[in-house]
């Protein structure tokens, strides 16, 4: 952190600047203080040179617009965005909130290697916000080790789009912008465009080097970088054993065997990554250094609110500086430039000699790179990169005082960037700035990854800033913090015909693979980062985006969340009650939550143990262990009460079964009792036999408006102690069709069913049985649902199958996921919705099985096929699992967003590991996991 220098603005809207925090490529940060609540905010100002790019600041905003629709979670939200003019230079700017963080790139200096369990929250995290962005198709482009933040809580990412993660940017003729990113893919070897895949090589580079302290492609000379990128297998011996294997299928060649970013996450922490970082996740040091750079950031705020700092702007710098001398050890955590590494040299015009003074456009001379990225910079070079600041002068042990621990040691060994190629000559134009990082805040528009090259200089923490210098315009010195992970000497990206015209999308992406990751953009042509629209786009203003609450891939905000107490017994049921009232039962009693607002409005002991609660009129039915209820909604009094042994009196003993369905006013159930049989008289001289104990079972159809039976039915009695559970799978006009449930059937039953599973049809009016059937080879666990016109869908071996109910002719069949199985569908309007344990969801056409759709929840396959849900209007679909809620639109499967909760943490660390349930009410679902009930508003 510095002082900050004449030309620095002193305010940005209502944030007053405090100090210089950083220089990246393409902008200058500051910490600032809001005026109005005193909050500490980092403000991100783009260079004014770039700014004046008409491309530049489309991109800018953009992914400032990206930061703010990823807000929230591992991405600070941010506090205001600024466009406009102050001072006589036109701004372009955005703040966001401090939090306390080290750069991955600095911790692992610090540190070391981060353990197992970090490593997991670590790439966690990222994954997840991976996940909400290509959920809407975009790619992130924005990982890097310097990107990366590690806060107390878990890590942030501070870059959105190409520019902020850019290792250099600059201005080129005919308004064109040249970013050059510090990375590089297969694909991107290959001269292909970057995609959804390509994030996750990246992810898999910053898990090995946050593993090992260094990439997995280091091995050999620089110049070979690129060739093993694209052809070398990994070097992951020092990666921990249990997450070798998903580091290295994130580092795939092809990208189509990489995971997605959701399973990785999944992977990671089932749990989520902030369930997992809950109790601290940070080692030692680690925690120590986040904590004094958070003390030494309030110091600057005590500075600011010194009486003597308010009256000028020159005087909070000079308050700024004194701070400095205050803090311990600042000036021992700056190393000094002669340890410093080099940045990947520039190609060299024609008899240059390294470190030979280059000239530049307007007789400015910056000071030529070694060409051997391992050859120290000259002496000269390094001088070059001091600013003068005026008043205040550059003095390491004053100015910059937010250094975090000692630096890792320098080494000709690359151990801190991705990949870098070299810089293209200098061209006539506003010079590159070199990225630096060392920030502790996370920003959400455009902090930008380790690298370095033309413009850098010495900064905070000892890492490369760019800026004026004495002599010129820009200079030479170290870049990121101890070298390039892999430094890749390719040709300089081609500079444009003269005079002719701009540079087509495909055109502009073939100078980005030239260089390596990098993007030119303007000019008449907008090159697209991962949307697939096209690129042609003028450099007049575009139109202001519509309003968007969130990025697709991250839940909306809950209307209401209600926590269950932990003092009482775990929720057992839930059911909503005429889209009022949230019914949940446990085995102490039942509750009632308003859905409109979450909060509980009642609570009864008489319906413990209960079932879900069913609208009966304008009472709530809920079905207990041993008697209906009928509760008041209001306060949930008793109305009424029908004990089975006073309203079945004929059947005494009656053990009611769960409900297996309802339809309006009518509910199913099985129930079952033990009578005694008495043995027949003995023939003469025989022994007289005792009677016998026999269970008779019988499927009962009950209104629970007018509180009596309709009919009942014998049926065989189940599995010890012998109320057998059925299941409405079907409900036509005059039948229902039900399947009993495997856990109930006895031995002889599932003999005499050789393998398969029945259905039987029963008579709506009078309970008499029609028929018992089976269908193909569906076994008796299999999926299935039935629809109002007589047809079954049912999971047949790994396949889904059409039947028709009645004559069990086949119909249609659509094939499953080889080693899969469908779980039980879904009937809405004319799809049949579909769920494989492989974690694909789908929607069939009914009539001809034709799949509309299919797409996958990004879940590693664990337990059975996701549970649906239909939203009430037909439009959402939910899909829910042991891992998370993921809602997809109903008639064409675009993946809206997933919801993940972190669960709730014992004492010792653990976690819930209940699976997730969704109801659908009203214009809300109800997300449920064990007692954490959400309210997310749907269409």
């Amino acid at each position: 952190m510095e002082a900050l220098r004449s030309e620095d603005p002193r305010r940005f809207g209502r944030f007053t600047v405090l100090a210089r925090f950083q220089e990246t490529a393409s902008a200058v940060r500051y910490v600032a203080r809001d005026t109005g609540t005193g909050e500490t905010a980092v403000i991100t100002a783009a260079r004014p040179a770039l700014a004046a790019v008409p491309a530049f600041r489309r991109r800018f905003e953009a992914e400032a617009r990206t930061a703010e629709r990823l807000a929230g979670g591992w991405v600070a939200p941010p506090l205001e965005t600024g466009d406009g003019e102050a001072e006589g230079a036109e701004l372009l700017w955005t703040a966001a909130g401090y939090v306390p963080a080290l750069p991955l790139a600095d911790a692992i200096g610090i540190a070391g290697p981060l353990p197992e369990r970090a490593l997991r929250i670590l790439g966690a995290g990222i994954a997840e916000i991976l996940s909400r962005v290509h959920a809407g198709g975009a790619v992130l482009q924005g990982l890097a080790p310097d990107t990366v933040l590690l806060a107390g809580d878990g890590p942030r990412l501070t870059a959105f789009g190409p520019l902020g993660a850019a290792a250099t940017a600059e201005a080129r003729p005919r308004g064109q912008l040249s970013v050059r990113l510090g990375y590089l893919t297969p694909e991107q070897v290959a001269g292909k465009e970057a995609g959804a895949p390509s994030d996750l090589f990246v992810l898999g580079l910053l898990l090995a080097y946050a593993a090992t302290g260094t990439t997995p492609f280091t091995e050999g000379p620089p110049e070979e970088a690129a060739r093993r990128i694209a052809e070398a297998d990994p070097e992951l011996d020092a990666v921990p054993e249990e997450l070798r294997a998903l580091i290295a299928g994130c580092l795939a060649k092809d990208p189509a065997e990489r995971p997605t970013a959701g399973t990785v996450a999944a992977e990671l922490a089932l749990e989520g990554a902030a369930g997992l970082a809950r109790g601290g996740w940070l080692p030692e040091r680690l925690a120590a250094a986040v904590a004094e750079q958070e003390a030494r950031v309030r110091a600057l705020e005590g500075a600011w609110e010194a009486p003597a700092a308010a009256d000028s702007a020159p005087e909070v710098a000079d308050a700024a500086t004194e701070v400095a001398d205050s803090a311990p050890g600042a000036a021992d955590a700056v190393p000094e430039t002669d340890d410093a590494v080099p940045a990947v040299a520039d190609a060299v015009h024609g008899d240059a000699v390294p470190g030979d003074a280059v000239p530049q456009e307007g007789g400015a001379v910056g000071t030529q790179a070694p060409a051997d990225p391992r050859v120290p910079l000259a002496p000269d070079a390094t001088a070059n990169a001091t600013h003068d600041t005026g008043a205040i002068g550059e003095d390491r042990g004053t100015t910059r005082f937010l250094n975090t621990g000692p630096k890792p040691p320098h080494s000709d060994r690359a151990t801190t960037q991705l990949a870098l190629p070299h810089q293209p000559p200098p061209l006539p134009a506003v010079p590159a700035h070199q990225h630096t990082h060392g920030s502790p805040a996370p920003y959400p528009a455009a902090v930008l990854p380790g690298s370095a090259g033309p413009g850098s200089g010495q900064g905070i923490n000892g890492r490369s800033s760019s800026g004026q210098g004495a002599n010129g315009p820009s200079g030479n010195g170290q870049g990121g913090s101890g070298g390039p992970m892999v430094a890749l000497p390719l040709p300089p990206a081609p500079a444009p015909p003269s005079g002719g015209p701009a540079l087509d999308r495909r055109g502009l992406l073939t100078v980005a693979a030239a260089a390596v990751g990098g993007l030119v953009v303007g000019g008449g042509a907008v090159a697209v980062i991962g949307g697939g629209e096209s690129a042609a786009a003028t450099d007049a203003k575009p139109a202001a985006p519509k309003p968007r609450r969130t990025l697709p891939g991250q839940p909306p905000e809950p209307r209401w969340i209600y926590a269950h107490p932990s003092s009482e017994s775990a929720p057992l049921t839930a059911a909503l009650w005429q889209d009022r009232l949230l019914v949940v039962t446990s085995e102490s009693q039942a509750s009632a939550v308003d859905l409109r607002t979450g909060k509980r409005v009642w609570q009864r002991a008489d319906a413990a143990d209960g079932q879900a609660a069913l609208a009966a009129g304008d009472l709530c039915f809920v079905a207990g262990p041993t008697e209906f209820l009928w509760l008041a909604p209001k306060d949930g009094a008793v109305v009424h009460r029908l004990r089975y042994a006073d309203g079945f009196t004929d059947l005494p003993g009656l053990q009611v079964g769960r409900l297996a369905g309802h339809s309006g006013t009518v509910v199913w159930f099985t129930g079952s009792h033990t009578v005694t049989v008495k043995a027949p008289k003995p023939k003469k001289g025989k022994k007289q036999e005792p009677d016998k104990k026999v269970v008779q079972a019988h499927l009962f159809a009950y209104d629970i408006v007018r509180r009596a039976e309709l009919w009942r039915t014998p049926v065989p009695a189940g599995r010890a102690p012998g109320t057998p559970l059925y299941q409405v799978v079907a409900e036509r006009p005059a039948d229902i069709l039900v399947r009993q449930e495997p856990s109930t059937l006895t031995p002889a039953d599932v003999k005499a069913a050789k393998g398969k599973g029945s259905l039987r049809c029963f008579d709506r009016e009078t309970g008499k049985l029609q028929w018992t059937k089976q269908y193909g080879t569906a076994g008796p666990n299999a999926g299935i649902a039935g629809d109002e016109s007589g047809i079954l869908y049912a999971s047949v071996g790994a396949d889904l199958q059409s039947f028709e109910a009645d004559t069990t002719k086949p119909l249609w069949r659509v094939t499953g996921t080889e080693g899969s199985y469908f779980g039980s569908p879904l009937v809405a309007g004319p799809f049949v919705h579909t769920t494989e344990r492989s974690q694909q969801i789908g929607a069939v056409e009914r009539e001809t099985g034709r799949f509309v759709w299919r797409r996958s929840t990004e879940v590693p396959v664990i337990g059975g096929a996701p549970a649906l849900t239909v939203s009430t209007t037909g439009e959402t679909l939910f899909a829910a699992d042991a891992a998370q809620v993921t809602a997809f639109s109903a008639a064409d499967g675009e993946r809206l967003w997933k919801f993940q909760d972190i669960g709730v943490a014992d004492p010792k660390g653990e976690t819930v590991s209940a699976p997730y349930r969704a109801l659908a009410s009203g214009a809300n679902v109800i997300v449920q996991r064990a007692r954490s009930f959400y309210a997310f508003p749907v269409a």
